[in-house]
C-alpha cells in the first residue's frame, strides 16, 4: 500500500475517522455515565461539542474525498453517517483506504501547481 503522504486528502480522512470514531465511543460512554450513574454532566457536554467539531472535519474531507473517487450518492451518505455510528467510522475508515489508495495518484502528480 502506498504512504498516507502520498496524498494528503486520504490522509486527513484516516486521521479524521479514526478521531470522530474514538470521540464517539468516548461520548457513548459519558452518556452511560449522565443518564445512568448521574454522573458526568459537565464532562458529556465537552466530550459531546468535541465529537461534533471532529465530525465536521470528517465531513468536509469525506465529502472532498467522495468527489475524487466519484463515489455514488449512497456510498457518500453511508460514509458519512460512518462518523455518527459508533464502531462504524473504524470500519469505513479500513475500507476507504483501501479503495482510496489504490486509485489515488501518488503526491507529486497531485501537488502539480496549476500553469506549471
Amino acid at each position: 500500500m502506498k504512504s498516507m503522504k502520498a496524498n494528503p486528502l486520504l490522509g486527513w480522512y484516516r486521521a479524521l475517522a479514526i478521531a470522530t470514531g474514538v470521540a464517539l465511543l468516548v461520548f457513548c460512554g459519558f452518556m452511560v455515565a449522565k443518564y445512568g450513574f448521574d454522573t458526568a454532566e459537565d464532562l458529556t457536554t465537552y466530550v459531546a461539542m468535541l465529537h461534533g467539531y471532529l465530525y465536521i472535519g470528517y465531513f468536509v474531507v469525506t465529502f472532498l474525498l467522495g468527489q475524487k473517487l466519484k463515489w455514488p450518492l449512497g456510498r457518500m451518505i453511508l460514509t458519512l453517517a460512518a462518523g455518527c455510528i459508533p464502531f462504524a467510522s473504524f470500519v469505513a475508515e479500513r475500507r476507504v483506504v483501501r479503495e482510496a489508495a489504490e486509485r489515488l495518484p501518488a503526491g507529486g502528480a497531485a501537488r502539480q501547481t496549476a500553469g506549471v
